[in-house]
């Protein structure tokens, strides 16, 4: 589960780690008295979107045309010089450019690298104090499931994408790992040490990092990423962005965090899913895959790939689906409209293949079918659910293995005939 930058910000104050000063608005009259309020010559509105990249990123209808452009942008009256760039980051000087940039980005949509094309509707923004930057660095922590423990990333090139830096410049990524004995003073030296920090610094950053792994720990989260992280002129660091992520599976133990949700931040087709309790991630692609079984829903997908297709999504209905979960599966599988071809993969255990016929052939005549389906089912009753769907008046595309059913998905959404 993903949370905002403010909430973010909110869960590492009361942790006493060095945060500015800021306050969320869900409308122009709120960021307006947040600057009222700070009474400070500099404060960021930053858009609220579970995306990162917004200030490099353009809102929809700005960024095609000059007129769009000049809308998009603010200039300080005092010093003629650009206050933003048209993006979800924009520094602000005066009250006036706090209200027009706030009402130029509030019900808009906000397209970054990592929101895809569609973007996203910004709904609320963060009015946050500015500050004073010597040099920006990065930090994260995040988990490796494969050692079995908490990795800190850093790197001395702060503020940009660490992606770029990490494909251009791999010197400059630091990597060390807290195990189950927890964080170490020698983890935060090894890390300021490589950052180029020294004096009072080294000792600023192993506390903060001290704080942020038994934050990252006690919250359950997945994914800590402070960018930038700032060094001020005294030696002192703040932290001037941050991006949470928690696990899913331990929500139950944090009431607190699962409070923060956003449902307007996710897709709409995941969150019924969720709701059903089908797990299922929307991607790119034009083969839409329904499968029993997180590892088997992988393996699908990787053979998909490697017959020359791409998923359109990953799909786990579980061990427990019955015909009305198959059928809200369906109908999320064709609200989608990119999808050219449907691969349903089932591996009969808990689960009955014949269940699984009956539901799919119940959803395909309710719904109705305007892509070809290829079905491969293995396991408890397989031969009685392979009766049930030759026996229906549906265009099914049998399979016997998993690669011939993956072949059989890729030619049917490429419009050739593989379906003998």
């Amino acid at each position: 589960m993903n949370i905002h930058e403010y909430q973010a910000k909110a869960l590492l104050r009361d942790a006493g780690l060095p945060v500015l000063r800021g306050d969320a608005a869900f409308s122009v009259e709120q960021a307006v008295a947040a600057w009222d309020k700070f009474q400070v010559p500099l404060v960021a509105v930053k858009a609220q979107i579970h995306a990162g990249g917004r200030g490099a990123g353009h809102f929809e209808g700005a960024g095609g045309d000059e007129a769009g452009k000049q809308t998009d942008k603010q200039t300080d009256k005092q010093t003629g010089k650009q206050t933003g760039k048209g993006g979800g980051v924009r520094l602000c000087r005066t009250r006036d450019e706090v209200q027009a940039n706030s009402e130029s980005m509030l019900g808009r949509v906000l397209v970054t690298k990592q929101t895809g094309k569609s973007g996203r509707r910004v709904g609320r923004l963060y009015i946050e104090e500015g500050g004073a930057i010597e040099r920006e660095l990065y930090l994260s922590l995040l988990v490796d499931r494969q050692s079995a423990a908490v990795v800190v990333i850093a790197s001395a090139s702060g503020g940009i994408d660490i992606e770029d830096v990490a494909k251009k410049t791999p010197n400059l990524i630091h990597r060390t790992k807290i195990g189950i004995d927890g964080y170490s003073s020698y983890h935060g030296r090894k890390l300021a040490f490589a950052l180029g920090l020294s004096g009072e610094s080294v000792k600023h950053f192993s506390k903060l990092l001290q704080k942020l792994s038994e934050l990252f720990r006690e919250l359950d989260a997945s994914l800590l990423e402070i960018n930038p992280l700032v060094l001020q002129p005294d030696g002192k660091l703040l932290v001037m962005d941050a991006k949470m992520t928690f696990d899913d599976n331990a929500l139950f133990r944090q009431p607190a965090i699962e409070s923060l949700r956003d449902v307007e931040e996710e897709e709409p087709s995941e969150r019924e899913a969720n709701e059903v309790g089908l797990s299922y991630i929307k991607l790119d692609g034009t083969i839409a895959c329904m499968v029993n079984g997180a590892g088997l829903a992988m393996a699908t997908m990787d053979i998909v790939q490697n017959f020359g297709g791409s998923p359109a999504n990953f799909l786990d209905v579980g061990g427990g689906a019955d015909k009305d979960r198959v059928e809200t599966a369906f109908r999320i599988i064709l609200r989608d409209k990119a999808v050219e071809a449907i691969l349903v993969n089932i591996f009969g255990g808990i689960m009955r293949c014949d269940i699984i016929a009956e539901g799919i052939v119940a959803a395909a005549s309710k719904l109705g079918l305007s892509v070809p389906l290829v079905v491969r089912l293995q396991g408890t009753n397989f031969e009685r659910g392979k009766e049930i769907l030759a026996s229906s008046s549906l265009n099914i595309i049998a399979a016997e293995t998993l690669a011939d059913a993956a072949e059989k998905a890729v030619a049917a959404a490429q419009g050739t005939n593989k379906s003998s």
